[in-house]
């Protein structure tokens, strides 16, 4: 019957009574210890926290920087267009339909990694130097947004 389930003899432990006099065992400082920070209430020591002494995150030196004006592209791959039908024109889109990008960021680049064999129109926001060769020797165009 659920409604008259119950734990196993031994399983339910009984509260800690502390500060209950000497005869508990747990008298006096209240299993504190003695003199402290950590013996007073209300204490709370924040981690890092080195006993006064300088905290390491403070020890060590600062380094680098964050840009926050970077731009930041999903790449594409040359070899990744071959997917494609030839003479289609391939944009930011169709791109996302085939799942070549998932996110955005700030626009599309296109990188020379692979080869190219049919001829596309390829229209993304950026393009290296070795995409826009490795597009045009197919005798695709390359179309900046």
């Amino acid at each position: 019957m659920l409604g008259k389930l119950k734990p196993p003899s031994g399983a339910i432990k009984g509260q800690k009574r502390v500060g209950r006099g000497p005869g508990s065992g747990h008298g006096k400082t209240s299993t504190r210890g003695a003199k402290g920070q950590k013996s007073r209430s209300g204490a709370h020591i924040h981690p890092g926290f080195e006993g006064g002494q300088m905290p390491l995150q403070r020890r060590l030196p600062k380094r680098g920087f964050r840009n926050i004006f970077k731009k930041r592209f999903a790449l594409v791959h040359v070899k990744d267009l071959n997917r494609f039908s030839a003479g289609e024109v391939v944009d930011v889109e169709i791109l996302r339909k085939a799942g070549l990008v998932k996110k955005m960021y700030d626009g599309v680049k296109i990188v020379g990694d692979g080869e190219l064999t049919i001829a596309l129109t390829v229209k993304a926001h950026k393009f290296t130097e070795s995409a826009r060769k490795k597009i045009e020797a197919a005798s695709g165009k390359v179309e900046m947004i």
